[in-house]
């Protein structure tokens, strides 16, 4: 059961971020989303949250440096990345990062929930 928990979402497209945002509550979800990657860094939800949807192209970090910068603070919520395209390159990077989950724009069906759901079924 994810109900109730804490899933921050960063895009930079406001129109993307707060269709997401309301069809993930739709879902009983409760989320919090931010327009950049230096504005989550900043968030007082980050620590307690279970999973992070990262857009991968954003103007003052993209999501690859936004995952950077948390891995060194420490441990982090898993993440997902969307992007525009995930191309093999891009694919390779986030693996290496530790992203098991890369999603491409425009989202198709039940993807992002479903991915969703797995992070947070994990232990």
């Amino acid at each position: 059961m994810t109900t109730g928990q804490l899933v921050l979402l960063v895009d930079d497209d406001e129109a993307v971020r707060a269709s997401l945002k309301f069809a993930l509550e739709l879902e009983g979800l409760v989320v919090r989303a931010c327009a950049s990657g230096p504005e989550l860094l900043q968030h007082p939800d980050l620590p307690r949250a279970r999973c992070l949807i990262l857009d991968y192209k954003m103007p003052d970090m993209d999501g690859l440096e936004v995952l950077a910068r948390l891995t060194a603070r420490g441990p982090h919520p898993q993440v997902i990345l969307i992007t525009g395209s995930a191309i093999a390159p891009l694919r390779q990077r986030a693996a290496e990062a530790g992203i098991s989950y890369i999603l491409e724009k425009p989202l198709s069906g039940n993807a992002l929930l479903d991915s969703i759901h797995q992070v947070l079924a994990a232990p």
